[in-house]
């Protein structure tokens, strides 16, 4: 499906679903938490997602729905599923099926903190959290939001990646698994995916998602990378 189309169908009714489902500070999992098939969890002192979830499969899973992996605080809440074993797949915020016009392609959806890759045949393969553009930043001063809009991954860097522009003067933020698909911007690895969008403007991944996208799913060919208004709904493509 053309971008243009894509942008349209979604202009008309993005506001219609999960129009509540903010994605302010804390505010996606203390929502998500109040739905039915999960419950809320309150961290108190000393827990970590170690202590709580000392399985891999079910830590892992709790921080996708919860799109963070960075350290849970204090008094903070996230949204646990009842049932700890289901596949990830199956609570994906996008469709199974997408036409990519013969393209793997990548979508971003800022608004769902989310990404979703998928094959030439427009299966879904994967999807994960993700941390898009911030709003403003105040150390550049300005607004700084992912552009949306569709592109194609045009360069892409390994584990050793580095920012050329920040911490702003200095440069060398860590990007591995870089993959640029807008000027200076790029899906990336990072431990910072804190389950809101705080970025500069590139994409942050899970640093494991970021190495199979940079690894497995974009090596040769052509990958587009669609980058959803953050208005819009994952749900809502077609």
């Amino acid at each position: 499906m053309r971008w243009s189309k894509l942008a349209t169908g979604i202009g008309v009714v993005c506001l219609l679903a999960f129009a509540g489902l903010a994605v302010a500070k804390g505010s996606y999992r203390e929502q998500l938490c109040q739905n039915e098939g999960y419950h809320c969890l309150k961290i108190t002192k000393g827990q970590t997602w170690y202590s709580l979830f000392p399985d891999p499969y079910e830590r892992d899973l709790v921080k996708r729905i919860n799109r963070m992996n960075t350290s849970l605080r204090t008094g903070m809440t996230i949204a646990v599923p009842d049932d700890l074993s289901i596949d990830t797949n199956l609570i994906a915020p996008f469709p199974k099926q997408y036409d990519t016009e013969g393209v793997k392609t990548v979508v971003v959806a800022p608004g769902d903190l989310a990404w979703a890759a998928y094959d030439e045949q427009g299966n879904l393969v994967k999807w994960g959290p993700s941390s898009a553009g911030q709003s403003y930043c105040k150390d550049i001063e300005r607004r700084c939001t992912t552009p949306s809009g569709s592109f194609m991954v045009y360069s892409k860097g390994g584990a050793g990646c580095v920012s050329t522009k920040f911490p702003v003067g200095e440069g060398g933020a860590p990007m591995p698994y870089c993959m640029f698909f807008n000027g200076g911007y790029a899906l990336h690895g990072s431990p910072l995916v804190p389950g809101y969008n705080a970025s500069h403007g590139c994409v942050r991944l899970f640093t494991e998602d970021a190495r199979w996208l940079n690894h497995e799913f974009t090596p040769g060919g052509k990958t587009r990378v669609i980058i959803l208004p953050y208005s819009a709904r994952a749900n809502l493509i077609q």
